[in-house]
């Protein structure tokens, strides 16, 4: 069909696509017309930076004749006939979809428009599901007006619910307007699941970026990086700006470098190509070569969202607040639900002590990703900034429920339980931190993986308190852990215990040394027998393991609560998390260090009530 041609020539000379409008049917022709007038009139309407396209109206009266049948030729208007003259009456698919691309560029605009922009894209991809571009331009009106999703799921379901068009549609929408990852990674896996015996049925480059798209909001780097290495594709750059984050985050210079050389080569004058290099220099700290790239993708689309993200993440980084606050609130303007952009608002404010504002927008990013558990270490942060520390617990015990792996939560969470008095809540934290942070340094195993995967076939021993506690990096806040579980086990008697901690502080330059030491002398006075070579690592494993089995290990068993939904009602503070302690429960032993790894869980956390507006 001559539909997919014009594609092909619109950038290009006039004379190509005049040929095709000439030798083109009544409706072609029309499609024609439409689409290019449109087209360039918005790239007009960027290009001199007006805030109407003023051809709008005159497109819709044109393609309302023609969608309800009345002959063009008949009104006494300038608009343009098609060239062999032949009245028009009725759209096809693809006229469907010009007509509706137009309304729902007016509706921005708020036009009055004769019926609504969802209606025409319906009908056009009922007449033909292959059109993708129609499927994107609806989704993107489902995002702003949630309230016509049922709607149109009944109207496209009976005739489309087993078409594979629908299910990319589906997957589209959970992952792009909804944040539903989890539920858009089960549809892509399923539509590239292979059939026995044959290779994958859409075994295609757009739905291998989007998997790595999806694993990258998921913070599965590994997984991302695989499905994008395996797009063969060497001219495709969609999603390759989400590659280059990826490549970003894991610092690989050299990856990035050649990416950018990459896309360079198949087109410098697209965003996403100005996007990678601006990572790069990004990546070299040369933060105002970034920010012009940055600047150069959003020249050619003022609409993408992470190039203004980008942008302010390096303005942060220059001090310059005014221009990245700007940034990320053009960001949020062009997309309310990206998280970034919220999120980088509060760090802005919290920048610059600003921490009521910073909580505002924290709470923002954590309403859009209630399952990263980096919203709730933020949330609770400014809380604590501000004097709340009830509930800067309540926000981190519910970092700690999403599988805070980084150790940062629960790190937090001790220090204000220590503060607080609630000396076991703390210790069980102290723990928990220790032992996150080990499973970060140390090299895995299959023992460590069998346990926090809490896989009970798993025949490989747990790792214990004092492998842990051997086998972590000691920073300043392992040495703070270190040093309070050492007192908290001399205060209930374990004193091998307490000089396996006091151990790993010997040798760290901090304060905290001298506090092991005298606690090493401490205990020895006491007659337990402790010279100075059991100040070493190697001599505390026997020491510990023979005298702190007679304690009773924490159970293992308990399952981290789901807490992936959003709320669709906000709870008052005051009454939230009243359930037994997540880590400990009442009356239950303290932990062992034989005892296997602890998974906590926690009830979910909602921000107050109360909006705390600027």
């Amino acid at each position: 069909m001559k539909y997919k041609v014009v594609f092909c020539f619109f950038r290009i000379e006039g004379d190509s696509l005049t040929y095709i409008y000439m030798h083109s049917s009544p409706d072609q022709s029309l499609f024609l017309s439409s689409f290019s007038q449109y087209h360039i009139q918005k790239s007009e309407t960027q290009k001199h930076k007006t805030c109407r396209n003023p051809y709008l109206l005159q497109l819709m009266e044109e393609l309302e004749d023609a969608y309800t049948g009345n002959s063009r030729s008949n009104r006494n208007t300038n608009t343009t006939t098609p060239t062999n003259g032949t009245p028009t009456a009725g759209l096809d698919a693809f006229g469907l979809y010009v007509y509706g691309m137009v309304l729902k560029e007016a509706q921005k605009e708020t036009l009055t428009c004769r019926r609504p922009a969802y209606i025409l894209l319906v009908e056009s991809i009922l007449e033909f599901p292959y059109n993708w571009s129609a499927w994107l331009d609806l989704a993107e009106i489902l995002s702003l007006d949630s309230m016509l999703e049922p709607i149109v799921e009944q109207a496209l379901q009976p005739t489309l619910a087993t078409n594979f068009m629908y299910h990319f549609f589906c997957a589209h929408l959970m992952s792009h307007h909804h944040q539903a990852y989890e539920d858009a990674l089960v549809l892509y896996e399923r539509l590239y699941e292979p059939i026995p015996d044959q290779p994958p049925l859409f075994d295609s480059s757009y739905l291998k970026s989007q998997l790595g798209v999806v694993h990258y909001h998921l913070r599965d780097f590994e997984p991302a990086l695989e499905w994008f290495h395996q797009i063969k594709d060497p001219y495709l750059l969609d999603q390759k700006d989400i590659y280059s984050n990826i490549l970003y985050v894991r610092e690989d210079r050299v990856g990035l470098s050649q990416l950018a050389h990459q896309a360079i080569r198949i087109d410098k004058y697209r965003p996403e190509t100005c996007c990678i290099i601006g990572n790069y220099y990004s990546l070299k700290q040369k933060r105002q070569k970034a920010v012009q790239y940055f600047q150069r993708a959003l020249q050619l689309d003022r609409h993408y969202t992470s190039a203004w993200t980008l942008m302010g993440h390096e303005y942060v980084e220059l001090k310059q607040t005014e221009s990245a606050m700007e940034a990320y609130r053009r960001a949020v303007n062009v997309s309310p639900k990206d998280y970034r952009a919220w999120y980088g608002l509060g760090q802005t404010y919290e920048f610059l002590n600003m921490h009521l504002y910073a909580l505002f927008y924290y709470r923002k990013a954590a309403r859009l990703r209630p399952y990263d558990a980096r919203m709730w270490c933020a949330v609770g942060l400014a809380l604590c900034a501000l004097h709340k520390i009830p509930d800067a617990i309540r926000a981190y015990e519910r970092a700690v429920a999403q599988e805070d792996t980084e150790g940062i939560a629960t790190q937090k969470l001790a220090s204000l339980y220590r503060q607080e008095g609630r000396t076991e809540e703390a210790a069980q934290c102290y723990i928990r931190h220790l032992e996150l942070r080990y499973m970060v340094t140390a090299p895995t195993t299959a023992s460590t993986t069998s346990v926090m995967n809490n896989d009970p076939t798993s025949s490989s021993s747990p790792a214990t308190l004092d492998a842990i506690v051997q086998g972590v990096v000691v920073e300043a806040p392992e040495a703070e852990a270190l040093v309070f579980l050492a007192h908290y086990y001399k205060s209930h008697g374990e004193y091998d215990t307490s000089a396996l901690m006091c151990s790993r502080l010997v040798e760290y330059p901090g304060p905290e040394k001298e506090q092991a030491k005298g606690l090493l002398r401490d205990l020895r006075s006491r007659g337990r027998g402790f010279h100075a070579s059991s100040t070493t690592t190697n001599n505390m494993t026997t020491t510990s393991t023979t005298t702190t089995t007679t304690r009773n290990p924490v159970s293992s068993t308990t399952t981290t609560a789901n807490h992936r939904s959003s709320h669709n009602q906000e709870e008052d503070v005051s009454g939230m998390l009243g359930s037994p302690h997540p880590f400990i429960a009442a009356g239950s032993p303290a932990y062992s260090p034989t005892s296997p790894v602890y998974s906590p869980t926690s009830p979910a956390y909602s921000p107050p009530s109360s909006e705390y507006s600027p």
